[in-house]
């Protein structure tokens, strides 16, 4: 729970959680309170509720100011001196209810390795005291994302109340390389990366609410900041399928130059739609492991030696659709018309298959989404 001069709301919010909400949740919890030296009085008012709670704790955030830094230094507490399971981003201001914590870990029981509590979902909302601005904006921010990012089973990616596993999700994230660290948009990158790495995510209703004191420190420059980080993202993204396309139609090259040589040699059709494949496929190993994905990049000659069978056996399927169709095109249009059947294979069989196959896989850049 980032919190800064919230000394209106953090008795309160402590009370509620350690008093009604932890009682009732099926696992330890405990409250991580990442302060930065408040002045009002909160952060004394944190220490002295710590004697009576032993699984209440506060850390300061240090120099490096803003939103996403404070949650940084809490997430790395968390791991390093809780460890924590999961770690669940909650706001101290009342605009995330207590009584939701239990369904988010509910669903963290069940099964799921990234919950992010919606508002744009069947029992979700946001408060009807927002005006049109604040609403459009929070409307039109989640549709960019969705659009930007192709996510469209996600409903809400501008949300703050979520909960992470550690293993696997938030240990794998380079948490001091968070863009916009300094503002709310580092939730953008932070979403991204964990759905990326989330074997299953679901999402689970939230009841937004205002603040119950003073306003919102949400404003024009941090919801600047976030359509920034999500055009970034959405970049980025797109120019990793670009280097893969462009591995692949170098693989598509040494494929189109093995065929017209087995053909020249008159190779039987097996043989002559199969092996070029096979060149291809250690040519998209290469470039794409060296290049393509080289943040994932493939290390040591033992690891590269294993995921080379495992990359053969995912592109089995590449050569089982080649060789099929390919056949296939021999009995009903000749051997003279496989340069010309070769791109159509390519690009709407083995393509497709290649890249799900290559992420999901080899690689690891995405999961699929249940």
């Amino acid at each position: 729970m980032a919190a800064w001069n919230e000394a209106e709301n953090i008795k309160r919010m402590i009370d509620t959680l350690f008093d009604d909400v932890f009682p009732k949740v099926p696992a330890e919890m405990h409250l991580l309170v990442a302060d930065n030296h408040s002045t009002d009085g909160m952060t004394e008012i944190v220490e002295g509720e710590m004697k009576k709670r032993p699984n209440l704790h506060i850390v300061q955030q240090g120099e490096a100011k803003g939103l996403g830094n404070a949650y940084v230094v809490a997430f790395k507490y968390a791991m390093n001196e809780l460890k924590a399971d999961a770690v669940m981003e909650m706001d101290a201001d009342g605009q995330h209810p207590p009584e939701f914590v239990k369904p988010m870990i509910e669903a963290y029981l069940n099964g799921a390795d990234y919950v992010i509590g919606s508002r744009y979902i069947k029992g979700g909302s946001i408060p009807k005291e927002w005006g049109f601005t604040r609403k459009a904006f929070s409307y039109f921010g989640n549709l960019i994302i969705r659009l930007s990012w192709l996510k469209f089973s996600l409903h809400d990616g501008t949300t703050g109340f979520r909960l992470t596993r550690v293993k696997g999700v938030l240990d794998q994230i380079k948490l001091d390389n968070l863009l916009a660290k300094e503002r709310f948009a580092y939730k953008i990158d932070l979403l991204y990366q964990s759905l990326k790495l989330a074997k299953k995510w679901v999402e689970v209703p939230l009841a937004f609410r205002p603040r119950t004191t003073d306003k919102s420190k949400f404003n024009t420059k941090e919801t600047i900041a976030s359509l920034k980080v999500t055009f970034a993202i959405a970049i980025r993204d797109k120019v990793q399928f670009i280097k893969f396309g462009t591995v692949g139609f170098i693989g598509y090259l040494v494929n189109a130059f093995g065929l017209k040589f087995m053909t020249s040699i008159n190779a039987p059709g097996l043989l002559a739609w199969s092996i070029p494949v096979e060149l291809s496929i250690i040519s998209n190993f290469i470039l794409n492991n060296i290049w393509t994905f080289k943040e994932e990049k493939i290390t040591g000659v033992t690891k590269i030696a294993k995921k080379f069978l495992a990359f053969n056996g995912t592109s089995m399927g590449a050569l089982l659709i080649q060789t099929v169709a390919g056949t296939i095109g021999d009995l009903v249009f000749g051997k003279g018309a496989r340069q010309i059947l070769l791109p159509f294979i390519i690009v709407f069989l083995v393509l497709p298959y290649n890249y799900f196959m290559y992420t999901l896989v080899i690689w690891k850049t995405k999961k699929v989404v249940q």
